[in-house]
């Protein structure tokens, strides 16, 4: 028997640790997890906040908050972003150091989760400045990562260069090169091919899964991309190049829209020349909040956290919604989208691609040994293909929704280790 719901307040249900927390409740009663075992998978390992003074271009020094969760490491090291933010918070680090161990778990791939994050406005900052802010948080939390510890990668307001100076600043440090401590690097410092367009890729793959469970064609499906960064400008290019008709973009200032399909790579060039997608002339501009509600086959959120809550997810009209971003649906807005019988494909499943790669490229720093393009393509559908069926399968027998089925395989995976590891003492 499930446990009793509670009406939410708004704070509640925007707050992505209740919704990792509730999605967790939900499916560890369905497993019948003993009260032990929840109170072990549900707390984090480890959780640390450090200060960090940095002087500034002009004199200045300014002190900045960083955090870095593990979650779990019972299947392997921690494995999560850092984000640069200014609204970056405890609670959030945690939600997203949860979802990185079920995303790992469900992936099948050896990693716990953890994430990191520093509260700062990058835009306001110089790369001088940004370079000093990442390498002081490394030497804060050095002793807490590294190969075999915790790996961590890019995530908001953060790329290759920021993970570069990470790595070099633990190398020195272990006075060694450590090439393996963070992925997501550039080429030429241990990166891996095929990193950049990973999740995206996850994206296309999953999306095809799924419009070949409902019986739709490709050739005639319109998907809807809220977000036009990594994730989503990458799954808007590849998904044109696979059929699908990307017919809206939707970003922070507004959103474009052709019903017979956007020119993805016409649209980026524009956005490249004047900063905005908005005033793209093969398309009609459109109110973002109105353009996520568009008729659509897919959906696919690629940004932030809490774009679909209570507020707006009975008026979604998409038939498959695949979570590009970490949390984009409210726990609350779950049972909505459940009763529209929308298709959800899970964010800890379809943005999985990401870690896979990065879990590629943390298996050739180690070996030393680097795969070619088409290797690391493969190898990444075989996984995002192979774990879409293990959540169908799963929701199928269970008699459960996608989501459900996704956090059930992943605490049974990780459960199962740490009881066969058992509990030092």
């Amino acid at each position: 028997m499930l446990l009793e719901a509670t009406t939410p307040s708004v704070d509640q249900e925007i707050n992505p640790w209740e919704s990792a927390a509730h999605r967790f409740d939900e499916a560890a009663e369905l497993l019948r997890l003993d009260d032990g075992m929840r109170k072990v998978l549900r707390s984090p390992a480890m959780e640390l906040t450090v200060n960090i003074p940095v002087v500034l271009d002009d004199g200045r020094i300014e002190v900045f908050t960083g955090y870095r969760v593990q979650h779990s490491i019972a299947r392997g090291p921690a494995k999560g972003g850092i984000r640069f933010a200014p609204d970056v918070s405890l609670d959030e680090v945690r939600a997203l150091a949860a979802w990185m161990t079920w995303k790992c778990a469900v992936a099948n791939i050896p990693f716990g989760g953890g994430k990191g994050g520093v509260i700062c406005e990058p835009q306001l900052l110089s790369e001088s400045e940004l370079e000093r802010i990442t390498r002081r948080y490394t030497a804060e939390i050095c002793e807490f990562i590294g190969p075999e510890r915790d790996v961590p990668a890019p995530d908001v307001n953060t790329n290759e260069q920021t993970m570069a100076w990470i790595m070099d600043t633990y190398s020195m440090h272990q006075r060694h090169t450590v090439t393996a401590v963070v992925t997501g690097k550039p080429l030429e410092l241990g990166g891996s091919l095929g990193r950049p367009e990973a999740t995206g890729r996850g994206c296309l793959f999953v999306t095809e899964q799924a419009l070949k469970q409902l019986g739709l064609d490709v050739s005639r499906t319109r998907v809807v991309i809220q977000g036009f960064g990594n994730v989503g400008g990458m799954a808007a290019r590849l998904m044109t190049r696979r059929g699908l008709k990307v017919v809206a973009i939707i970003e922070y200032d507004g959103a474009v829209y052709n019903p017979h399909g956007l020119n993805i790579e016409e649209l980026m060039s524009h956005r490249l020349e004047t900063g905005s997608i908005c005033g793209f002339p093969g398309g009609e501009d459109l109110d973002k909040d109105q353009a996520m509600l568009l008729d659509c086959d897919v959906l696919l959120p690629a940004a932030r956290e809490n774009v679909i809550t209570s507020a707006n997810a009975e008026r979604i009209r998409a038939k498959i919604l695949c979570e590009g971003a970490n949390g984009p649906t409210t726990f609350v807005a779950d049972s909505i989208l459940a009763e529209k019988k929308v298709f959800v494909i899970p964010d800890i499943l379809a943005n999985a691609g990401g870690v896979t790669v990065s879990y590629f490229e943390w298996v050739q720093d180690r070996q030393g040994y680097f795969w070619n393009e088409k290797m690391v393509n493969d190898r990444l559908e075989e996984i995002m293909v192979t774990s879409f069926h293990d959540v169908i399968g799963y929701a199928e027998k269970h008699g459960v929704n996608n989501r459900t089925a996704a956090y059930m395989l992943a605490l049974d995976r990780v459960a199962y280790a740490i009881k066969k590891r058992g509990l030092y003492a």
